[in-house]
């Protein structure tokens, strides 16, 4: 054994995947006490790579928050979800290389580079760390349009990126995907996690926006609104409903929570087409009761229908009634009716649902 290792043989049939850890083991070709070790060193490509997608921050789209995404842009470093690999797939090369994690063969050092930026949350801490103030991030139902707009400006034109960081041709584009200066700030990811713009989520917000009543007027006798939801430096919002006081959205937006998380911010606006938008009143949300009875009870999926958790209406607070936690269905969920504050009428009725990153 010692002269075929030493030769290269038997090392480099583990590297092509050709020889199972496994197998090794039961014809004892490597002593008992090695065998876990020669196991983790020769793990084959294919599995390196799945063993790095269950890593919790690479369970959702890096671009749009789509679960489960299946694809990757090899030189980015960035899982991302089917649609959004369209948007890749149309730029550029030296900008970003798309394959699938299942059907596509992966060389080494594509696994290598993937790995080596840490996953998509370390390459978000880069790639978003310079968004603007109300900046609307695409959501897993963005359309073609946004989707392609929104990838182009972070990677293309590096919008969002550190100033420092940006690496631009004379005709605008990206001369690498990656220069030193980004590589360099992921390696100070994987080591330190202090990086300035760094924001470590722990879960993933779905508010589902279901309607409004009695909304304010802003036009003549009606208004046309719109809900935007704040959480940190994201920014998302419904679409507008034209002339009517009683919208009935049922539109689902998502949110990334990170460790850091403060009030959920709403407001409702009114669309106009030739002036600022007026306000038609805006409310507070407490996360605080959903996360930490999500928490407390761990993986949902094992428990029957029951309350979990609850947020208590006061004279603090938008509610219009005491706001229940509960799992559904093995979901954790809470529905919220809010009178709108700073208003003189309006009322509107939501639903949370929390999924945490290692779900």
């Amino acid at each position: 054994m010692i002269n075929c290792w030493n030769s290269g043989g038997l090392s480099h049939l583990f590297k092509l995947g050709m020889i199972d850890p496994d197998v090794v083991f039961e014809r004892a070709l490597v002593p008992v006490m090695a065998y876990e070790f020669v196991k983790f060193l020769f793990l084959t490509g294919k599995r390196r790579l799945k063993d790095f997608l269950l890593q919790k921050d690479n369970h959702f789209c890096a671009d749009c928050n789509a679960p489960d995404p299946k694809w990757a842009s090899t030189n980015i470093g960035v899982f991302i979800c089917l649609k959004c690999s369209d948007v890749h797939q149309n730029l550029d090369s030296h900008i970003s290389k798309v394959l699938s994690v299942t059907l596509d063969e992966w060389s080494n050092d594509e696994i290598d580079a993937m790995i080596e930026v840490g996953g998509n949350s370390s390459a978000n801490s880069i790639y978003e760390a310079y968004i603007p103030e109300g900046y609307t991030k695409p959501g897993p139902d963005a359309s073609l349009e946004e989707r392609a707009k929104f990838i182009r400006l972070k990677y293309e034109c590096q919008e969002f990126l550190k100033p420092s960081l940006r690496i631009v041709s004379r005709k605008g584009t990206v001369k690498s995907s990656f220069s030193k200066g980004i590589m360099d700030s992921f390696r100070s990811n994987s080591s330190s996690q202090k990086m300035e713009g760094m924001v470590e989520f722990i879960g993933i917000l779905k508010v589902k926006v279901i309607k409004g009543t009695d909304l304010a007027i802003r036009d003549i006798m009606t208004s046309d609104p719109y809900v935007v939801l704040k959480l940190g430096q994201q920014t998302v919002q419904t679409t507008v409903i034209s002339s009517n006081l009683n919208p009935v959205w049922n539109e689902e937006l998502t949110l990334s929570v990170p460790l850091q998380f403060g009030l959920l911010s709403l407001r409702v606006f009114d669309h106009d087409l030739f002036s600022a938008d007026d306000i038609m009143g805006e409310a507070d949300i407490d996360l605080q009761p959903l996360i930490t009875s999500a928490m407390a009870f761990g993986d949902a999926g094992i428990f029957d229908d029951m309350q979990i958790g609850k947020w208590l209406k006061s004279n603090d607070n938008a509610l219009i009634d005491d706001s229940t936690v509960n799992i559904i269905d093995g979901k954790v969920k809470q529905k919220i009716s809010l009178k709108l504050q700073n208003v003189e009428c309006g009322e509107l009725d939501l639903e949370l649902e929390w999924i945490p990153l290692d779900h």
